[in-house]
């Protein structure tokens, strides 16, 4: 059985959203795609660091003012 990646998992949930919208044409799909994958993507790597901000900053490769403005943003701290 073969592993999916992170980019097959985004493609076929993108697929099923245009399936979904029937016909209907999408709107801010960049803004609504981004905010949709970053608040998991802050939760999940701030667990894996056990809670340490400097550490998941790290990972993520950005500033921890950065992760620490967007886990206000999403209401995650």
């Amino acid at each position: 059985m073969s592993k999916k990646n992170i980019e097959d998992c985004v493609r076929d949930t993108l697929n099923q959203y245009f399936k979904d919208l029937d016909g209907e044409e999408p709107h801010s799909l960049h803004d609504m795609v981004m905010l949709t994958v970053e608040k998991p993507l802050l939760d999940v790597v701030l667990r894996q660091a056990d809670g340490n901000q400097s550490k998941a900053a790290e990972w993520l490769g950005i500033n921890r003012n950065t992760l620490r403005r967007k886990l206000v943003e999403h209401k995650l701290i």
